[in-house]
């Protein structure tokens, strides 16, 4: 992929921004330093990086697609009350891929989860207290 001031602009927005922007997002960050970017050149820039294997994609039910400048295999947290997206780091993961392996014989390379539910802060504000939930939560 040839050099392009706009591209290092979106993928520095990306990597400053911990919170997997929207496209939108990317573009209201990075239209600071370069005003005449268009919305239409940040798609063009994310769908590139994410061909190239450099930016993870993370398709949502309800926000549109958002943006992690991490690649490696990991699953995400989706607060539906905010819509803030979270990295979750679980050996749990791991260990799922190795039960998948054993009982199937399929080696998982790569997955795309994503878990919705309500996040710390929106469980605060409403009140909730985790610590009284039941041990059977319903589905």
């Amino acid at each position: 992929m040839k050099y392009s001031r706009q591209r290092e602009s979106i993928l520095n927005a990306l990597t400053e921004k911990l919170d997997h922007p929207t496209a939108e997002m990317v573009y209201q960050c990075v239209k600071k330093e370069q005003p005449n970017i268009s919305l239409g050149t940040v798609y063009r820039n994310l769908n590139q990086l994410v061909a190239q294997g450099v930016v993870r994609r993370i398709a949502t039910p309800t926000s549109g697609d958002r943006f992690d400048c991490r690649i490696d295999p990991h699953a995400h947290l989706m607060c539906s009350c905010c819509g803030r997206v979270f990295d979750l780091e679980d050996g749990l993961l791991l260990e799922i891929d190795r039960n998948v392996l054993a009982t199937t014989g399929f080696l998982v390379n790569d997955r795309q989860l994503l878990l919705r539910g309500l996040c710390a802060d929106c469980l605060a504000r409403q009140g909730i207290d985790i610590s009284c939930l039941p041990e059977d939560l319903p589905e």
